[in-house]
């Protein structure tokens, strides 16, 4: 199923399912880890190293899994945006 969604402005055409990559950004790589093995307990998803801030504050890793719908790639956004060890979710 194709559908078309606006993010950040812009237009995207999405053909569903697809795999979909979160950036997501905590205080340390374990919780990112944490937050992913709760969320994704019941699915294959693929966890990557990132970034680190410049000061070392925060760290950023990859989160990469298929998405069947616009529903659900939307709630996994905001799942993982509330759980406790994220700060942020890109």
């Amino acid at each position: 199923m194709a559908i078309t969604c606006e993010i950040n402005g812009q237009q995207l055409q999405l053909e569903y399912p697809c795999s979909w990559c979160y950036k997501v950004v905590a205080l340390e790589r374990a919780g990112i880890e944490i937050a992913a093995m709760e969320i994704f307990s019941q699915r294959i998803y693929s966890l990557k190293p990132s970034n680190t801030s410049r000061n070392g504050k925060y760290v950023s890793m990859n989160l990469e899994l298929l998405v069947h719908n616009e529903d659900e790639r939307t709630f996994f956004y905001e799942t993982l945006k509330a759980h406790q060890h994220i700060k942020m979710v890109l």
